[in-house]
C-alpha cells in the first residue's frame, strides 16, 4: 500500500483539478482530517468524480450520516466519509439540507449508500432522493418523530408494555410520575443551582 495521503497533498490534488475545484464551495482542515463542502445539487457529481479520478479513487463509502444544527436556517448537515484503499487516504464531505428539501441518493454509486441513507432518513428525517427503499430501519413500525433531532422528547412518546390480559405488547402515552420530575441542581433542564455559600471563600477559610 502507498504511503498514505496527508490533508496538504490532498488539497493540492484539488487545487490542481478544476472540475472537481468548481464544484466545491469550501474546504476545512481539523485533526489532520480535511473536509469538503459542497451544495445540494453538486453533491453526486462531486462525489462520481472523487470516486473515478485516478488521484483520488475514493472507492468506498466507510460511512453516512446526519447532524442537527437546529439553530441555523438549513438544519440539517449530511456528512460522507470517504476511503481510498489504492491512495490510502481519507476525505470527509459535507452538504446541507432541511425538512423540506431533499439530498440526492448516491446509492448507484455507493450501494451501501441505501442502508446509511435509510438510518438518516429514520434517525433525523432527511429525505433521500432516488433511494428506492427509504423506509424506517432502527425504530419499530408506527414509531412517531425522529429520536436523533435535538428537538425530540427525551423520553420519547410512547412507553411499550406486555399486557398480560391482552397477551401481547402495547404502547401507551408516556406518563411520568411526580418523584421523577424533581430535579436536582446537575440537572441540565433546570439548569445548575449552586449552593448560597460562597464556594470560594470557604475555600479560602478551609486554608
Amino acid at each position: 500500500m502507498y504511503k498514505q495521503k496527508n490533508y496538504s497533498q490532498l488539497l493540492n490534488e484539488i487545487e490542481n483539478n478544476s472540475n472537481i475545484k468548481s464544484l466545491i464551495v469550501k474546504t476545512e482542515v481539523s485533526a489532520n482530517d480535511l473536509s469538503i463542502y459542497v451544495d445540494n445539487e453538486k453533491l453526486y457529481d462531486l462525489l462520481k468524480l472523487l470516486r473515478d479520478d485516478e488521484d483520488f479513487l475514493f472507492s468506498q463509502l466507510t460511512d453516512l450520516c446526519g447532524v442537527d444544527w437546529p439553530e441555523n436556517e438549513i438544519r440539517f448537515q449530511v456528512v460522507y466519509n470517504l476511503l481510498s484503499m489504492s491512495n490510502n487516504s481519507r476525505i470527509r464531505v459535507k452538504t446541507f439540507t432541511d425538512k423540506n428539501d431533499s439530498v440526492v441518493s448516491v446509492s448507484k454509486l455507493f450501494p451501501c449508500a441505501e442502508w446509511y441513507e435509510r438510518e438518516a432518513y429514520d434517525l433525523f428525517g432527511i429525505n433521500f432522493k432516488g433511494n428506492k427503499d427509504l423506509r424506517r430501519l432502527l425504530t419499530d413500525y408506527g414509531f412517531e418523530g425522529h429520536p436523533l433531532r435535538k428537538d425530540f422528547p427525551l423520553t420519547g412518546y410512547v412507553e411499550v408494555r406486555y399486557d398480560e390480559s391482552k397477551k401481547r405488547v402495547v404502547y401507551e402515552p408516556v406518563e411520568l410520575k411526580q418523584e421523577f420530575r424533581s430535579f436536582d441542581f446537575e440537572s441540565p433542564w433546570e439548569g445548575i443551582k449552586y449552593p448560597e455559600n460562597d464556594l470560594e471563600s470557604d475555600s479560602v477559610n478551609d486554608k
